[in-house]
């Protein structure tokens, strides 16, 4: 029985290793790419702890590399969602009466065994199912994952840690329940971190989980899987299911214990789901937590008075690591036209330098988009671009399918401010730049924020002091994360907290303890040590 209350070792944020020519971490890396590619694999489901295999097998392929063949993965149906959900109502008592701790050195280990012994796997698995280089694999599902891993223990603990005052002669307490039934955990492909956080923020706090990852993320999927089971999960605390969207809908949002959703994905699909659940409203024990992080159409706006080296740069991360398929990715931008001739000067060097090519070699900055759907839509966009009059694509353009799904990073001049490329979300290598009066900031800041839907991330560049805090005013709603001097990517668990509004999300900001507490339920519980005897207050006197 326990009798301590304890402390969990302070998180700090997991190094990212460089990588660099010589390196163990680089030869380490390349031996395992090697390895992985040598074999086919088969990826099950996990369901109630149990591996699940179907007769329907669709095949793992590289989008760099589409001839290759990593492996199969097994797809279910309506019965594998009714199983999972079966699964994690079976585990849920003996999870959630867990003691926290205990909860708390699963992940731990996790994150553990993940920065140890995984680490070369993991980054091998993301640099090949989802195309990614060694840098945007190890900050993404090494370094965050292991963040949010160990980030979440820290923030449970200070939930947890948050009590009532207690007046003379009572005890008050609060405790944090888990969510009465199971949560539905969908995961897009471009984070495997995301993947990883999304299933497990709620099931750290007691919650028991069906995740269904997206179908391209299946291949690093299945080694978050391995790794949490190696650090003890339980079976039936996180169930892994690969089915069909409408599938996994039509069970879920139908069942009385549906009790939250943790979503990243489009704004679309988003929405969509916000219905359906409210349309079944009346069916569910209890009102469920629906917590998204969704689309997002990125800025950055440079003052006359920014640095133009600094901004090209912030263009050429912002919106080209890892082929613009970031929610937070730069996708448009507000240029001075006393800025415009460097900045273009230093963005078309910049991208002329950039090499494209599969992720094994690590000398390409950039890798393949995510599939052929992805490669049509953004595609479509660039063809359109070349023959309007509206627009001239002034970089890149280029795309190629044969072997791989390769766009070639492109720069789009709008003539107008409302031009489709600058309000539509494109989630591809595709960078709009509108070149705007230098006389006229406050008004452009005044467009920027009436142009998109979206409120997820945005950047301003300044060095008149006025005019940073004249942008960080206006564009107050315009993003739920907000940069100075900076691009607009790459947000660290504990240090800038994820999450956008509008047409962006539900806010709920990732990597911090507002995400962790909406998958707990308090109990406020009111102890009185000596109870009256008499109903009678002393107003009742005469006298």
């Amino acid at each position: 029985m326990s009798n301590a209350f304890f402390q969990v070792p302070p998180a700090t944020n997991e190094p990212v290793l460089s990588y660099a020519p010589g390196s163990p971490e680089k030869a380490a890396v390349k031996e395992m790419l090697a390895e992985l590619k040598s074999k086919t694999i088969e990826i099950p489901m996990t369901i109630g702890g149990k591996k699940v295999s179907t007769s329907k097998k669709y095949p793992i392929h590289p989008p760099h590399e589409k001839k290759h063949k990593l492996g199969t993965y097994s797809k279910g149906g309506s019965k594998t969602v009714k199983d999972a959900i079966d699964a994690a109502l079976a585990a849920k008592e003996g999870w959630e009466n867990m003691p926290w701790q205990e909860r708390a050195a699963i992940f731990l280990k996790a994150a553990d065994l993940l920065a140890g012994p995984y680490r070369a796997k993991m980054n091998a698995a993301t640099m090949l199912c989802q195309s990614k280089n060694i840098f945007q694999a190890e900050i993404d599902c090494v370094a965050e994952l292991c963040d949010f891993w160990r980030f979440n223990v820290e923030f449970m603990a200070q939930i947890y840690a948050e009590q009532p005052e207690s007046a003379h002669g009572i005890w008050n307490r609060m405790e944090y329940r888990a969510l009465e039934g199971f949560i539905f955990a969908l995961t897009p492909f471009n984070f495997t971190s995301i993947a990883g956080n999304l299933p497990g923020a709620p099931a750290l706090m007691g919650n028991t989980v069906v995740w269904k990852p997206a179908e391209t993320q299946i291949y690093s999927a299945g080694v978050i899987m391995e790794i949490l089971e190696e650090a003890g999960l339980p079976p039936g605390v996180i169930n892994l299911v690969f089915v069909d969207g409408p599938v996994a809908g039509d069970v879920i949002f139908s069942h009385p214990e549906f009790a939250g959703l943790h979503f990243t994905g489009s704004t679309g699909v988003f929405q969509h789901l916000w219905k359906t659940i409210g349309n079944n409203i009346s069916n569910y024990k209890s009102y469920p937590r629906i917590v998204g992080e969704t689309g997002g159409k990125d800025f950055v706006i440079a003052h006359p008075s920014a640095d133009a080296r600094q901004v090209a740069t912030a263009l050429s991360r912002g919106a080209f690591e890892f082929q613009g398929q970031k929610c937070s990715a730069a996708s448009r931008a507000y240029i001075p036209k006393n800025l415009w001739k460097d900045v273009k000067k230093y963005l078309l060097a910049d991208l002329k330098s950039m090499k494209m090519g599969s992720p094994e070699d690590f000398t390409n900055f950039i890798n393949a988009v995510i599939d052929e759907r992805a490669f049509m839509k953004i595609t479509n966009y660039i063809s359109k671009a070349k023959k309007d009059k509206e627009a001239e694509v002034i970089a890149g353009g280029g795309y190629d399918r044969s072997e791989g799904y390769f766009i070639q990073p492109t720069v789009i001049l709008a003539k107008t401010p409302d031009y489709t490329t600058m309000v539509e979300e494109i989630f591809g290598p595709v960078l709009t730049i509108y070149v705007y009066d230098s006389r006229r900031f406050e008004k452009t800041l005044d467009l920027l924020d009436s142009t998109s839907p979206y409120g997820l991330t945005g950047a301003v560049f300044s060095n008149d002091r006025q005019a940073t805090l004249l942008a960080t005013k206006k564009l107050r709603h315009a993003a739920g994360n907000f940069y100075i001097n900076d691009k607009p990517t790459g947000a660290v668990v504990g240090q800038q907290p994820f999450g956008g509004a509008r047409a962006s999300g539900t806010n709920d900001k990732a990597g911090s303890i507002w995400n962790l507490l909406r998958w707990a339920s308090p109990r406020t519980i009111k102890e009185t040590f000596v109870t009256p005897t008499d109903y009678r207050y002393p107003f009742l006197g005469e006298g």
